[in-house]
């Protein structure tokens, strides 16, 4: 199938050759039949990728901040090749999309394959979407009408917080195709409304839906326009739909507005506010979040959890149908608002159009009729010819971390790339193409089940690792996976069964956690001074992690299985490596909060050794950016080793050793790697044993589950 992308580091838009998403739980897969450009934040995307560095820094000053305390703390590298890695990454542009439903996953009701429904999707030809982002499209609203349905829902909920009454007097500021569908939601509730922009055709419309009108641009004043409109009373409210970097259509909405009046922001402008404008009247002033209560909330969206009507009238969902309900009975026209229809393999031409006529509002892609039982998983992306007795890898994952460090990684050790798996597809071709994989694949069963691939590496959400580790093994790859191995005991004893029943294999698969730490040059040093030394010691690790918003998946204990398990293991396997004897005992204790709940990500783990060492880890996300984000200590015989960022390593009072720098941070990723294919090549051990990745794994679930007990 086919897909549109934009390159937000060059700026290209194009399109692309992908597989076809595959089917997931709660979702359905869709053959489009039409989509809307979003003329406003598609044209704005489009010029941010084409934008020069400076100038997308200029647009986005909070990120500025990010990369500055990025550089503070992990050096100047480090950053650059995460922020090149950022741009790099292109985008799938569009949310306004109607189809035939092809498939639908397990849970979903009230929609079925053979429907045509309105959803978020994106401008591909097959799209994947959650069902509560879906909607059923009435027999007498056509598919181009229904296409404008997520865009005009944008529009409904901000008139929903502006809660207008029949009769009252709204002005509506900026009537591009959003504002147009505004004046004719505003209509449709009796309301009486005044449209302001500077362009004469778009007013002209406006006053075709029953709008009185102002042009700013031709000498009128809008603010008196709307003094005589409210026949001096003042407007109920305003709605700003326009898009500028100018505060002045904040300003205007609160002199334009009578007291305790309302203004809802639905476009994009400055926010520079005056206090005497609101206070005096006594206004409110609220943003709209796009299409109405559920948006980014992924309860509601991932996992297809429903707010209770009686309780949250208005979500998403019902907003998509309370629109396609105004246009069957003709309330909402907007067939006066297509300008432009492309067929969707001309797609660039209506970008261009897009970029080069402001004037443009409804411009639709047009999509070929599709055989719903076709379906093309694989994409043949090179030729390549395979040494059988090299490491020949499948990439299960494309995600972050897994395109910016594992797969760079494994490119620069010479590992063979044959195919990548990512559910949706996309991003299986976007870094299929980057590194030159063989093939790109929305099925991992297929790229598991293929004998030309003898290591697969893992990299997906943490609750899928254990199920991907299990089939891996089966097959008898060599398995590297992304910490952590596994959330559950019964998924761990699930992996130790098949892994220990094909050990007696021929040649028995290898597994290997990316515990990438124990490999950084500096732990590599640390290691060696250590061992010089017979005596316990003691170790003190602290993280600063950082906050991250509770609805993360990495949050969520069914997905990421916690903070806790999906990223504090890396310190209890360092430590583990560190000491080299098996951990004999285990604790933890967490912030509590003033409403007695746990915190899972502020805690204090203690373990205790079998040769009589000690240490603590401390996981703290409630620290100062400022700090560094990981230190390392360990105290013995009167001496000390301390480890900042894994860039700064002093000794202290320790014979023969002062310290050892390094000019970037090195967390012993590609080591980790190299030592992995190593093993392959030569079937020497895993660099890892296996029983402690079982012992390391196993103890992390232990205190997870102390702490949550």
């Amino acid at each position: 199938m086919k897909q549109i992308l934009q390159d937000m580091g060059k700026g290209d838009t194009y399109l692309v050759e992908a597989p076809e998403p595959s089917t997931k739980s709660g979702q359905l897969t869709i053959n489009s039949t039409v989509s809307l450009v979003s003329v406003g934040t598609e044209r704005m995307l489009v010029e941010f990728g084409k934008a020069n560095l400076l100038d997308k820094a200029r647009q986005q000053p909070e990120k500025v901040k990010m990369v500055i305390d990025k550089v503070r703390t992990d050096g100047l590298s480090t950053t650059i090749d995460a922020v090149r890695s950022k741009l790099s990454q292109p985008i799938p542009l569009g949310y306004s999309n109607v189809g035939v439903v092809k498939n639908a996953g397990a849970g979903v009701n009230g929609i079925k394959p053979g429907d045509r429904v309105v959803s978020n999707g994106s401008h591909a030809e097959i799209v994947r979407v959650p069902q509560n982002l879906c909607a059923r499209i009435p027999e007498n609203v056509t598919d181009s009408e229904a296409a404008f349905t997520v865009v005009a829902s944008i529009g409904l909920q901000g008139i929903r917080l502006a809660e207008p009454t029949m009769g009252e007097a709204f002005v509506v500021t900026g009537v591009g195709l959003i504002g147009l569908l505004v004046v004719q939601l505003l209509r449709a509730n009796g309301c009486r409304v005044l449209a302001i922009d500077y362009d004469q055709s778009k007013l002209d419309l406006a006053k075709e839906f029953g709008a009185e009108i102002c042009n700013p641009g031709a000498g009128e004043d809008p603010v008196l326009a709307a003094e005589q409109f409210s026949r001096s009373a003042g407007v109920d409210g305003v709605i700003i739909t326009a898009s500028t970097k100018s505060s002045e259509p904040v300003s205007q909405a609160a002199t334009m507005c009578r007291k305790r009046g309302r203004i809802v922001l639905v476009g994009v402008t400055g926010l520079e506010l005056n206090r005497a404008d609101f206070y005096e009247k006594e206004l409110s002033f609220q943003v709209s979040c796009s299409y109405g209560p559920g948006r980014y909330d992924s309860s509601y969206e991932e996992q297809g959890n429903d707010y209770p009507l009686g309780f949250v009238r208005w979500t998403e969902q019902r907003n998509f149908e309370a629109i396609l309900d105004m246009m069957s009975s003709g309330a909402l026209n907007v067939k006066p608002l297509i300008t432009h229809q492309f067929e969707f393999e001309n797609a660039v031409e209506a970008y261009e159009q897009l970029s080069s006529d402001r004037s443009s509002l409804g411009i639709l892609l047009n999509y070929k009729q599709q055989d719903s039982n076709e379906s093309t998983t694989t994409v043949k992306l090179n030729n390549h010819t395979f040494v059988a007795e090299q490491p020949v890898v499948g990439f299960i994952g494309a995600g972050n971390y897994a395109s910016r460090i594992l797969m760079p990684a494994f490119k620069a050790e010479n590992a063979q790339f044959h195919s990548i798996a990512t559910s949706a597809g996309l991003n299986s071709v976007i870094h299929g193409q980057k590194f030159e994989f063989n093939e790109a694949t929305s099925s991992s069963d297929e790229l598991l089940s293929n004998p030309e691939i003898n290591t697969v590496a893992i990299a997906t959400r943490h609750n899928s690792h254990a199920r991907f580790v299990i089939e891996a093994l089966k097959q008898g790859k060599n398995t590297f996976v992304e910490k952590p191995l596994a959330l559950t005991y019964e998924d761990l004893d699930a992996i130790r069964n098949v892994y220990e029943s094909q050990q007696s294999a021929e040649q028995p698969a290898k597994l290997m956690v990316g515990f990438n730490r124990r490999f950084a040059p500096q732990v590599v040093k640390m290691k060696a001074l250590l061992d010089s030394v017979k005596s316990p010691k003691s170790f003190i690790f602290t993280m600063n992690a950082g906050q991250i918003p509770k609805d993360h998946w990495t949050q969520d204990k069914d997905v990421g299985g916690g903070r806790l398990i999906g990223e504090a293991c890396h310190y209890i396997d360092l430590m583990r490596h560190l000491v080299g004897h098996a951990i004999v005992s285990s604790s933890c204790h967490s912030l509590i909060e003033q409403d007695d709940s746990i915190t899972e990500d502020v805690v204090t783990i203690s373990l205790g050794f079998a040769d009589g060492s000690v240490g603590a880890i401390h996981y703290y996300a409630n620290g100062a950016s400022s700090f560094p984000k990981e230190r390392i200590e360990a105290f013995c015989s009167g001496r000390v080793l301390q480890l900042d960022n894994f860039r700064k390593l002093k000794g202290f009072d320790w014979p023969g050793f002062n310290r050892m720098n390094l000019l970037t941070q090195d967390k012993g990723q590609q080591a980790c790697v190299s030592a992995f294919l190593n093993s392959v090549r030569d079937g020497s051990q895993s660099p890892i044993t296996a029983e402690e990745i079982f012992e390391v794994s196993k103890v992390t679930i232990d205190i997870a589950e102390q702490l949550r007990n």
